[in-house]
């Protein structure tokens, strides 16, 4: 994966109450990739994780995304953890910048609980994804195509069901954001 992002540069989008590990992984392969990585937040400072059952560690905060233009960015990554998306898609600014990747048609790779927020862009109309199992009314109420898969691949969005499959979900997400713009 060495130098295969040189050049991107990648939004993860967060509020506090993310999964510590659906943030950390991706994160460690997108900067092992050689990609620039940018944590945006609600609010500046630091972002606190969660991890499996308590609260995780904090992490900076690279810009709000009151700040934010999604059209600074290659990618979005949205790890899970409940809270997390909940705050993300009661936010309108969230929302809208997750909608300028899609209107851009720029690679997205959401996580666990993580496509929650992606329901709000109105976006997911055919699209096929899989989640945390709990979404999938959600999802499927938002009319995407929900299957019950590792990772999938729907022309540039990546998501998957949860930590355990972080491996297949980095590889999948490394590999999108390479490939640029999916138009």
């Amino acid at each position: 994966m060495e130098n295969k992002l040189n050049n991107k540069k990648v939004a993860i989008l967060v509020a506090d109450g993310f999964e510590e590990v659906e943030f950390t992984k991706p994160m460690e392969a997108l900067k092992n990739a050689g990609a620039e990585v940018d944590v945006v937040s609600l609010h500046d400072g630091e972002v606190k994780a969660w991890a499996e059952k308590d609260w995780g560690n904090s992490y900076p905060v690279t810009l709000t995304v009151s700040n934010a233009n999604a059209k600074d960015y290659d990618a979005l990554v949205l790890p899970g953890g409940v809270m997390n998306p909940d705050h993300l898609r009661e936010n309108q600014e969230a929302v809208n910048f997750v909608s300028g990747f899609f209107d851009d048609s720029k690679p997205i790779a959401a996580i666990c609980h993580g496509p929650w927020t992606l329901i709000e862009t109105g976006e997911l109309k055919g699209r096929r994804v899989t989640s945390y199992p709990s979404l999938k009314t959600d999802l499927v109420n938002a009319g995407a195509n929900w299957v019950d898969e590792e990772v999938v691949v729907d022309n540039g969005l990546v998501t998957s069901r949860n930590p355990h499959d972080l491996p297949a979900f980095c590889r999948k997400m490394v590999e999108e954001i390479g490939e640029g713009v999916h138009a």
